[in-house]
């Protein structure tokens, strides 16, 4: 074994050590002892001639230096990636691993469909594919692509825009029974269940034809789970602001009904983010042209 590959072996290993804060985890994910993996920390720490991490009785730190080392160490891994993945590509497909983080309910009832058949057509490629609705570290946790509905909060990503996804009132056909809910103010007297952060006391709402009106909103239940929103629209709790695509056969078969067709709230883009062109490999470029076919097909979501 080279030097060279010595020194990228030292770099993939604390890379992995960083993501996971774990000696054992990340070793346990290389394949090796954990005094291998410590062995392994120490020596690219003395290479270098600077604590990388920080250990505690109860957890591992990057220090200021580590953090930089995990930005260059991500450089060079991902060009020895690149080099392989072209003659891998030369000898007959993709090769290598791709790590993805979705949002909740669109990575779990739609994109996931198109990262398995992406997967399936290229089996050579590994896909770690994970949901969360938080903010993430792109850099710290190794992340190859970050699928955000709404803006991106990290200036260091290029983020291409795939779609927007219309919004809509809806409730439960009982909610409403019995009211007249011809405009935005009438939906004073009924309670809503608001998904945070987007909505809050108040909602903005438009139509096609510009006009636009703001409900001051009645707060029964506030969460940050999409889900549990749906849910509590489903059973009458509040009305609620849900995308086309996660009310759609909610609305076909009348457990839940379009409150003001005339009115949408402020449309959301979904956006693909991830590192700039000299740290893209091949897969992940055509990963996210996948991506954004699918995010087409999504019922209510717009091409831009």
């Amino acid at each position: 074994m080279s030097k060279s590959l010595d020194r990228l072996t030292l770099l993939e290993t604390f890379a992995r050590i960083a993501e996971r804060g774990s000696i054992s985890a990340a070793a346990r994910d290389l394949g090796m002892s954990q005094a291998s993996a410590s062995r392994q920390l120490k020596e690219l720490e003395e290479r270098l001639g600077a604590e990388l991490i920080r250990r505690t009785t109860h957890a591992l730190a990057l220090t200021p230096a580590g953090q930089s080392c995990l930005t260059e160490a991500r450089v060079l891994t991902a060009g020895w990636d690149s080099l392989v993945e072209r003659f891998a590509e030369d000898a007959g497909g993709l090769r290598g691993g791709l790590k993805v983080v979705a949002p909740v309910a669109l990575g779990q009832l739609h994109l996931a469909d198109a990262a398995l058949r992406f997967q399936q057509a290229h089996p050579g490629v590994a896909v770690t594919w994970l949901l969360d609705d938080a903010a993430i570290r792109f850099a710290e946790i190794g992340c190859d692509l970050w699928i955000k509905i709404g803006p991106v909060p990290d200036e260091t990503l290029v983020v291409r825009p795939l779609g927007r996804v219309e919004r809509m009132i809806v409730a439960a056909p009982d909610l409403i029974a019995g009211r007249r809910i011809a405009a935005p103010g009438d939906l004073a007297a009924l309670p809503c269940a608001a998904l945070e952060p987007f909505e809050a006391g108040t909602i903005p709402l438009s139509t096609a034809r510009g006009r636009q009106a703001t409900v001051a909103a009645r707060v029964a239940l506030a969460t940050n789970n999409i889900f549990a929103v749906h849910k509590a629209a489903l059973l009458g709790i509040g009305y609620a602001v849900l995308p086309r695509w996660f009310a759609e056969r909610d609305l076909e078969r009348g457990a839940l009904v379009d409150v003001l067709p005339d009115w949408r709230a402020p449309a959301l883009t979904i956006n693909a983010a991830y590192l700039p062109a000299r740290r893209q490999t091949r897969r992940l470029k055509r990963l996210i042209d996948h991506i954004a076919e699918a995010v087409l097909a999504i019922p209510g979501v717009k091409g831009l």
